[in-house]
């Protein structure tokens, strides 16, 4: 259908203001891409995805978590390694998206209190969170703006604030890790017996896809203070205790979404109580050892001890550094930890954990283990050396839109010349 006079009228400004706004300096994507010496593996592997170039190109309000160069020279040390080594693109393609915030994040934006935003990750084979997977962020003493990741993995900000016509990009040191499911982030925190647990309890496939998954995670102690009772128990009545740590909400419980007094509502459909109390978080009357460890259907908080369904109304004494388990049981030497038999071998670590869940970046999910790369020097070395291959072809890509931007600005500027003497 033509456009009306008005319409036309509209898309003219429109393209003259952002025309203006490229005349006062502002750089473009490649321009500020292209300027930054420490961004030259970013700018070969993002260019190589044309889409994706293309699409941040014509954002007009977004921020990019680039990793430098030197993040790319420890990817053969990290868990992306394999996917990278063997050109898994649509993985690629995830970890990519994973580094795309919608909106303009300054650094100064960020304070002392976590801040979780939404990223561009949204494809369901890896991520399944409402809106799509976050990224948390804080500013730390220094003060140092950190990233955190799947896996807990931080990423620090070394290079802030550089603006482009779409927004701006911050530098970071090291790359995110989009999150994993429960079962494959579990044993990294020494959450074994949990993970154990969860599978014997026939609750893995709940607790790995679930949508916008809140989870409060017993350290290993507390499975072995009563590990002779609960290993000995029906797997149904484990259950049960288990699905009072674990929420139904179509919102995630990260730590930001849990003031003083919330109330949750367990899978089992009792309550728990959220209190903030001498600096410390408590559910019921367990502390809170370790906020918001992302998942890839949401996040788990690891706990110090049991909660009790039998026990909803019991309050935290944040006097004590840990309480009396509320559940009665017969314990475990120290160097028994219940149910680990229970866990799959292959997710005993997060290198060759299971890619049958939900967002793995396993060595199983692409066919290769990082012992692919020989040695991780040999293997960054036939990095560089195939990064240095694609700098024509790159650069050729990028060229070419350039030359079409150069000429249509030319007959922009005319045009809003023309306009503006109207």
């Amino acid at each position: 259908m033509p456009l009306s006079l008005s319409s036309t009228a509209l898309v003219i400004l429109l393209s003259c203001t952002a025309f203006a706004r490229a005349q006062q300096g502002t750089k473009d994507l490649t321009e500020l891409l292209q300027s930054n010496e420490n961004l030259t593996e970013f700018t070969t592997l993002l260019t190589s995805y044309g889409d994706i170039y293309a699409n941040l190109s014509f954002q007009s309000e977004v921020t990019i978590l680039a990793p430098n160069n030197d993040a790319f020279n420890r990817i053969p040390y990290s868990s992306l390694g394999p996917a990278f080594e063997a050109n898994q693109s649509q993985i690629v393609r995830s970890v990519l998206q994973y580094h795309v915030l919608p909106g303009v994040h300054p650094s100064e934006s960020y304070n002392g209190t976590f801040a979780f935003d939404r990223t561009w990750l949204q494809n369901t084979s890896y991520t399944n969170v409402t809106g799509g997977q976050m990224v948390g962020g804080v500013q730390q003493a220094g003060p140092v703006n950190v990233f955190t990741s799947g896996m807990g993995t931080r990423s620090t900000l070394v290079t802030p604030n550089l603006r482009f016509t779409g927004g701006i990009v911050h530098v970071i040191d090291n790359f995110l890790i989009p999150p994993q499911t429960f079962i494959q982030t579990a044993p990294q925190f020494n959450l074994t017996a949990a993970g154990g647990a969860i599978e014997n309890a026939s609750l893995a496939d709940y607790v790995n896809t679930h949508k916008d998954l809140t989870i409060f995670v017993p350290q290993n102690t507390a499975f072995q203070a009563l590990g002779g009772t609960l290993e000995s128990m029906p797997s149904s009545q484990l259950q049960r205790i288990l699905d009072y740590h674990i929420i139904n909400s179509s919102t995630v419980g990260y730590s930001t979404n849990l003031p003083n007094g919330t109330v949750l509502r367990t899978r089992g459909g009792q309550n728990l109580t959220i209190t903030f109390a001498s600096n410390s978080l408590f559910v019921n009357q367990a502390r809170v050892l370790q906020q918001d460890l992302l998942l890839s259907n949401g996040v788990m908080h690891v706990i110090d001890n049991f909660l009790d369904p039998n026990a909803p109304s019991v309050t935290a004494n944040p006097e004590i550094p840990t309480g009396p388990p509320l559940l009665q049981g017969t314990s475990l030497s120290d160097n028994v930890v219940p149910f680990t038999s229970y866990l799959p071998t292959s997710v005993t670590s997060f290198d060759t954990a299971s890619a049958s869940a939900t967002g793995s970046f396993a060595a199983s999910d692409i066919g290769r283990g990082t012992s692919a790369f020989g040695s991780a020097a040999a293997s960054a070395s036939a990095r560089s050396t195939r990064t240095s291959a694609t700098k024509k072809s790159t650069a050729e890509r990028v060229e070419s839109p350039r030359l079409e931007v150069t000429i249509m600005g030319g007959f922009l500027g005319a045009l809003c010349w023309v306009v503006g003497m109207l």
